[in-house]
């Protein structure tokens, strides 16, 4: 291997797997390390990786390990009212109410059993969709390299580092070229930070370890030669995990879900307490008294809120994952459909991706053979990361009788973002060397002294005819660069950026990338949903503004990365939102966009799939990348993309929506039923004689109800609800559990009044009759209130609507069967069944009229 065979020999080395590493590993000279690791200039074999792999498990941290059945069916009773009401019915036991205690608890376990299969499928479904985004590393086996997922990496393995990689584990580097790691994950460090081989003291801090590279942080330029010596939880990222680890900050979704719990546990808390203490006051059983309030809690609170909102963001990510949507982060389902501004580079999304260079040309604009042959060399040498403009060279000079043959690489100076150029020095058959450079125009002609054929002075005019050429071109859409060179000395040492000085400008390479057919109605349809879409390019503002007058994007103002550089935040946050082209900027002023657009309100998605991207891509609220990127770019990503298409994304927009609404729609189905029912009973058990319902038959309600709610995540969603951006609405939630709520209570009361006046009903005619009228009532006005249209026009999701025809079935037939005297049931009187859909179906219809009430002033509310 001529990479590492320079540094170090091979050796023998020991069998063992389990070599001992110094604390201190970056103050141990290379040699003595790797033969402490067992490993030599070849890397590691497949069975001694294999065999480490075995011993000390894979590079991973535990805070990522699956969670296994037997740990998220225990995570179903970590509610304090189930285990409440398990202990409530234990002590009823004892007292002897052993046959009710022992329905409470039969109950208790079918919820929790029925939440814990949905979770657990959906679960396993989502690791599914998240094993095919892996992250891999290019690893020495057996002295060659091979890609392999990072989880596989061992200590002692041979990692081969460049420009956009990911470190996947803690190491020293044996041998580096302008190698620069971004680490600010660990040290806070603003900009990346050189590596280089060699020792340091033992005492040196992390900021200090300028031979070593960390598990979690990537390269930012260059290349490398590292040898892994820390893996997993052993590395930096691992031992820190429980900081590093940490939950991300909660999506505005979850926040709202969190604040609408808090209200409703604060709600029940008083309502248990109120209604326990009246109760044993009238002198009820006091068992029974406690049983109906904690059942009442149980009743009201909405203890499968998790449970659905797992199961509607798994079909939410099943679904994306057909159309090519990979989710990486659930959470973010939400986020996306509440995105109302994409930021974007234009290739690949708004143009076709497939980059051609159109021609070489030399300073007159003529084509010339000698640039070709300069770029050619360039692009086929350079070790860097894999781009699409060297591709294009390299597959035009193939179509050429081009003859490199005879050319060798020297060295190589790697491209990085501040200089935006690469350079190869490269000798001829007679051993003469040259230094190649390509990149930006206008960094190329800053280190240019002469330019042409003839290297006539570069003096003012002929720069200006240069730039002038630039600037026709850049109009018509062309992306180009520029190349340049001189002949170099040869040394013994390597070459470095003090050398790219005194070049002779050879001409132009002039790339071209049209846009998409689509890309104007796909434009339209964002837009339609109230996405904005704006363009941040590192392409010179000529060639953006092109792109997007072709698309149809309006360009009444376009910012430069220079004029970032002098604009303040405050600044940048009034002119952020009326701007659609960002042009040359660098990585950092994406964040800046990103940032200032967020604090003006917006829900902010970033596409992006280069180094200089991931940045971006963490601010975003929404990170989008595609398959074919660099890892460091998928890493920081929320969604991953199978292709690189705005058409794919709008897609996944809308199923983010739906996703959004259907979850919503569980919610409204639980404050408009639940709330009113509990309120119901808890104030006729003060004023009636005896118990509204028995704790058992409050809780089979509240299951057999829960059953037609777990099919919500499939339901169909109206055209209207993804038609622009959701975002979670406090006072929205509140209005309609108050007057939904009301509504409810107040047909309770009639129910009440209709089974005690007009019927004479006794207790247990009177509890059976409410069952039914009460579980009716829940049941079908979750068909009314998933809609803002009228119900008999929005149709329900198959599954919805047999689960609910199945519930409606057993409400209907359940007091006549041999059973139910168990659950405490009568056989109802026909004109009192009757009596009690008469009113479930009066209830649809008054909840139909406030329904179309209520959306109306909100209609109103927001204009």
């Amino acid at each position: 291997m001529p990479l590492v065979s320079k540094l170090i020999r091979p050796k023998s080395r020991p069998s063992s797997a389990s070599q001992i590493i110094p604390d201190a590993y970056w103050s141990v000279p290379a040699e003595e390390l790797l033969e402490k690791l067992g490993s030599d200039a070849s890397g590691l074999s497949e069975h001694k990786a294999s065999v480490r792999l075995k011993l000390h498990g894979p590079n991973a941290l535990d805070a990522t390990k699956k969670a296994t059945a037997l740990g998220l069916f225990i995570t179903q009773f970590k509610s304090p009212l189930v285990l409440i009401l398990i202990v409530a019915s234990i002590i009823s036991m004892f007292a002897g109410e052993w046959i009710d205690a022992s329905v409470v608890v039969a109950i208790v376990l079918g919820s929790t059993l029925l939440g814990f299969a949905q979770e657990y499928i959906a679960g396993n479904a989502i690791e599914k969709l998240r094993s095919k985004v892996t992250i891999h590393s290019n690893v020495l086996r057996d002295g060659q390299p091979k890609t392999l997922p990072s989880r596989r990496v061992v200590q002692g393995d041979l990692v081969l580092l460049s420009a956009g990689s990911l470190v996947p584990a803690d190491g020293v580097v044996l041998k580096a070229k302008d190698f620069f790691v971004n680490q600010a994950v660990l040290t806070g460090e603003t900009f990346p930070v050189e590596k280089k081989p060699g020792v340091v003291t033992a005492k040196a801090g992390l900021a200090e370890r300028n031979n070593c590279v960390f598990m979690g942080t990537s390269a930012s330029s260059g290349t490398a030669l590292v040898l892994i010596a820390q893996t997993g939880k052993a590395t930096v990222f691992g031992q820190i995990a429980g900081k590093l680890a940490m939950r991300p900050p909660m999506t505005e979704f979850e926040r709202g879900i969190q604040r609408f719990g808090y209200l409703l546990t604060r709600i029940m808390l008083v309502m248990v307490l109120v209604v326990l203490a009246i109760n044993i006051f009238m002198a009820k059983p006091p068992i029974d008294s406690l049983l109906f309030a904690l059942a009442l809690a149980v009743g009201l609170t909405p203890e499968l809120l998790p449970a659905i909102v797992s199961i509607t963001l798994s079909h939410g990510a099943k679904r994306m994952a057909k159309l090519g949507v990979i989710v990486r982060r659930l959470n973010s389902i939400e986020n996306l459909g509440s995105m109302d501004v994409l930021c974007t580079d234009k290739t690949g999304t708004l143009t076709a991706g497939v980059v051609a260079l159109d021609g070489a040309v030399d300073v007159l604009g003529q084509p010339s053979a000698e640039v070709l042959r300069l770029a050619s060399i360039n692009a086929g040498f350079q070790s860097g990361l894999a781009n699409p403009l060297d591709e294009a060279v390299i597959a035009a000079a193939k179509n050429t009788d081009l003859d490199l043959g005879a050319v060798k690489k020297v060295d190589e100076i790697p491209y990085d973002f501040v200089r935006k150029c690469l350079s190869v020095v490269v000798a001829d058959a007679a051993g003469a060397r040259t230094l190649i450079t390509k990149g930006a125009l206008d960094k190329i002609l800053a280190l240019c002294t002469s330019a042409g054929v003839d290297q006539a002075p570069l003096n003012a005019t002929r720069r200006q005819q240069i730039e002038a050429r630039f600037e026709e071109w850049s109009g018509q859409g062309y992306r180009v660069l520029g190349v340049a060179s001189r002949a170099i000395e040869a040394r013994s040492g390597s070459y470095a950026r003090v050398d790219e000085h005194g070049l002779n400008f050879a001409g132009f390479l002039l790339f071209m990338d049209p846009p998409k057919p689509d890309a104007s109605q796909t434009l339209v349809d964002l837009a339609q949903r109230g996405v904005q879409l704006k363009i941040i390019t590192g392409d010179n503002q000529k060639v953006a503004r092109h792109v997007a007058k072709v698309v149809n994007l309006p360009t009444t103002n376009v910012i430069t990365g220079r004029e970032l550089n002098d604009m303040s935040d405050e600044a940048l946050m009034h002119a952020a939102s009326r701007t659609t082209v960002f042009a040359e900027v660098d990585p950092n002023q994406k964040e800046r966009i990103i940032l200032a657009l967020q604090k003006t309100g917006h829900v902010v998605g970033y596409m992006g799939d280069g180094i200089n991207d991931a940045l971006a891509l963490h601010a975003a609220d929404v990170g989008i990348s595609v398959d074919t990127a660099v890892d460091v770019a998928k890493d920081a990503a929320d969604f991953v993309l199978l292709r690189k298409d705005l058409g794919i994304l709008r897609l996944g927009i809308d199923e983010g929506r739906m996703t959004f609404a259907n979850t919503l729609k569980y919610i409204l189905t639980t404050i408009s039923a639940n709330f009113g029912n509990m309120f119901s009973m808890a104030v006729a058990s003060v004023f009636l004689p005896f118990l509204p319902l028995l704790a058992s038959q409050i809780l089979l309600n509240n299951f057999l109800s829960d059953i037609p709610a777990t099919a919500i995540a499939s339901d169909r969603v109206d055209a209207d609800m993804v038609a622009k951006p959701r975002r979670w609405d406090t006072v929205f939630i509140r209005d309609y559990m108050v007057l939904f709520g009301l509504l409810s209570s107040v047909f309770d009361l009639l129910t009440f009044g209709v089974l005690l006046r007009v019927f004479q009903a006794a207790p247990q005619e009177f509890r059976t009759g409410w069952f039914v009228e009460s579980l009716l009532t829940e049941l079908v006005i979750a068909l009314v209130v998933r809609t803002r249209r009228p119900f008999y026009r929005s149709r329900p999701g198959n599954w919805l609507l047999i689960a609910t025809g199945v519930v409606i079935a057993i409400a209907l037939v359940l007091p006549y069967l041999p059973f139910s005297s168990i659950f405490g049931f009568v056989p109802l009187p026909a004109p009192l069944m009757l009596g009690m859909i008469a009113l479930a179906l009066t209830y649809v219809f008054a909840v139909e009229l406030a329904k179309k009430f209520f959306y109306a002033r909100a209609v109103n509310a927001d204009k």
